[in-house]
């Protein structure tokens, strides 16, 4: 695979001036996943990163980082994982990323991308990343902070200034930086570019032509489209509402597709529907806030 380099969670090292905030319209519920073997997977993750074993609705077997949720759909076949889709990787920090670096290591912890210095595009010295190959090829980044929590979520998109726009609209997502000029480093594409603040948890958007430079061995010859979420290895991330129909009524009317009409499950505790966001990005709706029981 072709190693390049990536911002992480550097974008809030780069704050620019503030825009104007809107009250939030939805929270950061959960990262849902497909697993071969979602006991193996809630192990893995627990015993890397910090986070914790818990019960989803005092029910289904997931894990808990912080104020959002992990949950594991068992599949049969391994999800396709390669990084066509608007969603790229999710990361923790690290106060001492040399140090956690050499930790997993001795924990036996496959990389897919070393220890990496990207201090230039931090602008500051000592900023690390790599990223970790976790169950069924998930990849997640740790990376130089002043925490050691889940941080961030970092997605591709065609038009990452527009999709930011749609996220800020929609869900009152607080924009921390934009950067609309094109940039590049080594011929790979850093910007258009966006970060956002939803809860504890920042949303990253990069142009998709980071993924057909840095990733070519990812897309299939003639493949030019990006690949939806649905099925592959992170399958979608979900957002809490406080009420689910009127969301969904007021999202309609703005022309956002609803895929999954409101549905209940696990005795009415869990109540969701499914839309779908840019460059084809699965959305869960839940209704009522993450919380661990």
């Amino acid at each position: 695979m072709k190693l390049s380099p990536t911002l992480g969670s550097v974008f809030p090292l780069l704050l620019a001036a503030q825009q104007p905030v809107q009250q939030p319209t939805a929270r950061f519920h959960h990262l849902h996943l497909n697993a071969t073997d979602p006991v193996k997977a809630v192990e893995f993750y627990t015993a890397k990163f910090d986070c914790e074993k818990a019960k989803f609705a005092g029910v289904l077997d997931a894990v808990w980082a912080q104020k959002s949720w992990m949950l594991f759909t068992k599949v049969s076949e391994p999800p396709l994982w390669e990084l066509t889709s608007a969603i790229w990787h999710f990361g923790w920090g690290a106060e001492d990323m040399k140090a956690t670096y050499e930790k997993q290591l001795g924990m036996g912890t496959k990389f897919f991308t070393p220890l990496t210095d990207i201090s230039w595009l931090a602008n500051r010295p000592g900023f690390y990343y790599a990223y970790v190959l976790g169950p069924d090829n998930a990849l997640i980044e740790l990376n130089t902070a002043n925490h050691h929590r889940f941080g961030h979520l970092h997605l591709f998109s065609e038009d990452p200034i527009a999709a930011g726009e749609w996220y800020a609209k929609h869900f009152g997502i607080a924009r921390r930086f934009a950067q609309k000029e094109p940039r590049e480093r080594d011929g790979v594409p850093l910007a258009p570019s966006v970060s956002m603040a939803m809860d504890n948890v920042s949303l990253i958007i990069y142009p998709i032509g980071y993924s057909r430079k840095a990733y070519p061995d990812h897309w299939k010859p003639g493949q030019t489209a990006m690949s939806p979420t649905k099925g592959r290895v992170v399958d979608h991330v979900g957002f809490s509402v406080d009420n689910l129909v009127e969301t969904l009524e007021r999202l309609r009317k703005d022309g956002v597709r609803v895929t999954d009409e409101p549905r209940a499950v696990l005795g009415g505790k869990v109540k969701f529907a499914f839309i779908e966001g840019p460059d084809q990005i699965r959305i869960e709706l839940v209704e009522g806030h993450a919380g661990k029981e």
